[in-house]
């Protein structure tokens, strides 16, 4: 497991991820505004938007919040001018990163992800400098420990929903899917009253590299910084941390 998934997994064992909820709507409701602008209101006949909208819904967004990013986006409410564009770049020991970015400031945006980035030992590349390095991939990621089922039962579930493919790590199971299969198989493991940690398209890395603690601390300090930051809507590296190491910052921390 490794970069997206790694980094969702980390989350979810230190129970971050509803801490900062309103920053989370305040980045769902862009990148909804954005869609409804870009290929107007109606979530049946616009994918991107229809897609926003299942996101937020995952995410316990309320209905309101929902339907007022959408007027924005078509501008039938007062609205921010957000441009989606990305970033890529490197992190502590030479890992790759591939940032989401939506921002009314493309100039300020790159100056703050800039010195986010060298204070962790980080820099920004020219565009093109990674992205060949990741593919993107329908992402669910289920926990273990939120269902009855063994491992075993769990990947025959995921494939009878028409995964991918299906990585095991630490209890937690990620599963792959093509784009266009996403929903479909997101959907069936609903049914099956899976919980997920995460579900989401994401671009998944093709080749890892594995951290050693001094590195992979300063990995997870760094995706912490980039989350926070209000203009990155999602952060994708390939960076792989092997158990054992993980296991020895939590016991620090």
């Amino acid at each position: 497991m490794a970069g997206h998934s790694k980094w969702a997994n980390i989350k979810h064992r230190k129970q971050k991820q509803d801490k900062k909820r309103g920053k989370l709507f305040s980045k769902l409701s862009r990148k909804i505004a954005v869609a409804a602008r870009e290929g107007g209101g109606d979530p049946e006949m616009n994918a991107d938007l229809s897609f926003a909208i299942d996101k937020a819904k995952d995410n316990d967004m309320p209905k309101d919040n929902i339907e007022r990013a959408i007027k924005r986006g078509t501008g039938e409410l007062e609205g921010v001018d957000y441009k989606q564009f990305t970033y890529e770049g490197y992190g502590p020991g030479g890992v790759a990163l591939y940032l989401d970015i939506m921002s009314d400031n493309r100039n300020r945006t790159a100056s703050e992800i800039r010195h986010i980035l060298s204070e962790h030992g980080g820099n920004l590349g020219e565009a093109g400098c990674v992205a060949w390095m990741f593919e993107r991939k329908g992402q669910i990621i289920i926990d273990l420990n939120s269902t009855d089922l063994d491992e075993e039962e769990v990947m025959m579930e995921a494939i009878e929903a028409g995964a991918d493919d299906i990585e095991t790590e630490d209890n937690v199971v990620t599963v792959y899917t093509k784009t266009k299969r996403f929903q479909d198989v997101k959907a069936g493991l609903k049914k099956k009253a899976f919980e997920f940690v995460e579900s989401d398209l994401a671009m998944v890395p093709n080749t890892t590299i594995k951290l050693e603690k001094s590195d992979a601390k300063k990995m997870i300090n760094l995706m912490e910084d980039l989350e926070d930051h209000d203009d990155i809507q999602e952060v994708y590296s390939n960076f792989d941390i092997p158990a054992n190491v993980m296991e020895q910052i939590e016991k620090e921390e």
